[in-house]
């Protein structure tokens, strides 16, 4: 276990607690405040905007009653699926969930799949929504990963990088190491702001969603290739996180690629514009 963190390129040395106050005998982690901090700045930002994307609020709220708990079990069910060899001998710990073990990429699958089933209940499209979802996961997990920090959890190799962050064990050994939490939290935040700007000038509906697929996919693929504790694909030496982000991102660059170069696109034929002349109103001004 890690107590002092230090950044000696930056002359920063701290000791944060794990824990944020004790309530009747149950501790509340830093962690999981983080996190929800997260989650609810991603869905005030998402209401704040849902009417720019044609949406309601309302339908936004109904979603993620579904969505939520469904990214949750999806990455859970990541975790397990590539790290089975921790449950294999007591299958019902997958359960667990209290003791960690979340993947982000199976949250991510997960809440996508829940959009696209439930858009296609409430017969709304799945694209404008998704391109929403998209910006809120940047603001989710630009923040939650500073959960990890306090956790020390996370991190990279070693190195002796500017950015080398300082693990100091109870015997007063310290290792430096990648803040890939740091890096990838980081990621995230520029991947935000471009997004968010270019969403006032999107071209077609899904253009967001993309543009998320392959900024987070890049970013992932090569910050996994840091860490040191990453998921493998079953006996092999490939990391699953890094493999899927970097086929994502392909995919999605191909597909962005098409979209500029062999298709055009009509601002009308964006879903807020269609919903606001059904309605014979304006379209939300993007601020």
């Amino acid at each position: 276990m890690y107590f002092e963190i230090s950044f000696p390129g930056l002359g920063l040395r701290m000791d944060p607690s794990r824990i944020v106050i004790n309530l009747f005998g149950h501790n509340i982690y830093w962690y999981g405040l983080i996190i929800a901090a997260g989650f609810l700045l991603a869905v005030v930002y998402a209401c704040r905007r849902a009417k720019q994307f044609g949406l309601k609020e309302d339908d936004i709220l109904d979603i993620l009653f579904v969505a939520t708990p469904l990214a949750i079990v999806s990455a859970r069910a990541y975790y397990c699926i590539f790290n089975w060899s921790l449950f294999a001998d007591n299958p019902i710990s997958v359960l667990y969930i209290w003791n960690g073990g979340l993947a982000i990429y199976g949250g991510v699958i997960g809440a996508v799949l829940a959009v696209i089933v439930c858009t296609r209940i409430k017969h709304i499209p799945a694209r404008p929504l998704l391109d929403l979802t998209a910006l809120g996961f940047m603001i989710g997990q630009c923040i939650g990963r500073w959960g990890n920090f306090v956790n020390r959890e996370a991190f990279g190799a070693e190195t002796d990088c500017f950015l080398r962050m300082g693990l100091t064990d109870a015997t007063g050994h310290t290792i430096y190491v990648h803040p890939t939490f740091l890096y990838e939290s980081v990621w995230n935040l520029i991947g935000f702001v471009l997004l968010h700007v270019l969403s006032k000038r999107r071209r077609y509906d899904g253009q967001i969603a993309l543009g998320y697929v392959a900024w987070y996919g890049l970013g992932r693929g090569v910050i996994e290739g840091l860490r040191t504790d990453s998921l493998y694909l079953f006996g092999t030496n490939l990391r699953v996180s890094q493999l899927l982000g970097f086929a994502s991102c392909l995919a999605a660059v191909v597909v962005l690629f098409y979209q500029r170069v062999f298709r055009e696109h009509d601002p009308s034929e964006l879903y807020v514009n269609r919903a606001a002349a059904q309605t014979d109103k304006p379209a939300e001004k993007q601020d």
